[in-house]
């Protein structure tokens, strides 16, 4: 099966209870054998789901195991040999413990993939096919994607027999709901007007994305300066640091949460109220994935786009693939004054010269005048002689 839906739509439930009623059904004998695998891009993700099962399940005698970077393999491998139903995995630790012989995947008959775009943008295809040949043969592959993307169909086309197509909803409905907004302003004033818009809005719970590590760090550090609590998730911050900023973030401890796109993914927080792109990203999916943070589950919310000349562009393919037209304004204090592109005058041109013909002016109609008729000149004999070259 192949479903398609946007962020904050309930993908994981639509997956995750079917697994847990099938499961409740087949372990009458009590044996716990690993039946179902989830694989997931990212570990906040991961903890996600398994915060998810751990709700839905909470009344029945189900099991699971958690397998990502960033923390001891050796304590997963241990509670996965013990005993469990489901295993939600990163595909590099999962590939890791099938090589070290920690983990068999043979009795697996129900494998999901979640975020399979996401998956296939961060590289992690090869793996997935190492770890398919391992599982049994005869199982059931559910892919979940926000976008219905040509590396999704021929990622499906590889591992999916004849599948069942189930899309939810378009892009467009899915940001209808959000009011989105974009500030223009110069690149090198970008940091200021973000922390003067949070300190003089007063906002209180804010996710920002940028492109970079380095600018997660340079945020981070200039908004706290400022008297704005904020922490920052990236791929170069350990997995409990991670954890605990986002922890943080869930229960108010701080008022701004820095992520690049891929450390974000997996982040659910009910009622976000407000999402800002500090840079915007580079496609329109993953425009929908940030901005997918806020306006989860129907709650409204807002997204704001900090846009300087050179991201204007982008910005126009965004809002065309969207089919919308993001107000814009700019701050008191902030005026541009960055080179603006030229704007193209529209001139009403008159149908005649287009067709290439000039456009002349019709003569006004006058009375015609009597003439006096010229009187001829007589010709006289010596006037002959001239003509002819005589003398």
């Amino acid at each position: 099966m192949l479903g398609v839906a946007q962020s904050g739509t309930g993908k994981t439930a639509a997956f995750v209870l079917p697994i847990i009623q099938n499961l409740a059904q087949e372990k009458v004998d009590k044996q716990t054998v690993l039946r179902s695998l989830i694989v997931v891009p990212t570990r906040e993700l991961a903890a996600q789901v398994a915060k998810n099962i751990s709700h839905y399940a909470r009344y029945l005698d189900i099991t699971q195991g958690v397998a990502y970077g960033g923390v001891s393999a050796k304590e997963q491998a241990t509670k996965i040999q013990k005993g469990i139903d489901i295993l939600i995995a990163t595909p590099g630790r999962l590939l890791e413990l099938c090589e070290n012989k920690s983990i068999d995947l043979k009795s697996v008959n129900t494998v999901v993939l979640d975020e399979a775009d996401t998956m296939l943008e961060m590289g992690f295809l090869q793996d997935i096919e190492k770890i398919f040949p391992q599982i049994s043969p005869k199982r059931q592959i559910m892919m979940f994607s926000a976008t219905l993307s040509q590396n999704i169909k021929k990622l499906a086309k590889e591992f999916l027999n004849e599948p069942v197509v189930i899309e939810v909803s378009s892009q467009r409905s899915s940001v209808d709901i959000i009011e989105q907004q974009i500030i223009k302003v110069d690149e090198d004033k970008k940091l200021a007007l973000l922390s003067f818009f949070i300190g003089s809005k007063n906002l209180q719970k804010v996710l920002v994305f940028t492109n970079t590590k380095a600018n997660v760090d340079l945020i981070v550090h200039t908004l706290n300066l400022d008297g704005l609590s904020a922490l920052g998730i990236h791929g170069d911050i350990k997995q409990p640091a991670r954890a605990r900023a986002l922890r943080k973030f869930k229960t108010d401890e701080i008022r701004v949460l820095v992520a690049t796109d891929i450390a974000a993914r997996g982040i659910d927080i009910e009622e976000l109220p407000y999402v800002i792109n500090y840079d915007l990203p580079q496609s329109t999916s993953d425009y929908t994935h940030r901005i997918g943070r806020t306006g989860r589950a129907g709650n409204a919310g807002v997204a704001i786009s900090l846009l300087c000349v050179k991201e204007y562009k982008q910005m126009e393919e965004i809002q065309k693939d969207l089919i919308i037209n993001i107000p814009t304004t700019i701050l008191d204090g902030f005026e541009l004054t960055e080179k603006q592109p030229r704007t193209k005058k529209v001139v009403n041109t008159k149908l005649s010269v287009k067709k290439g013909l000039k456009d002349k002016k019709p003569r006004p109609r006058t009375a015609p005048t009597a003439t006096k008729p010229k009187k001829s000149k007589k010709t006289t004999k010596r006037d002959a002689n001239r003509k002819f070259g005589k003398r």
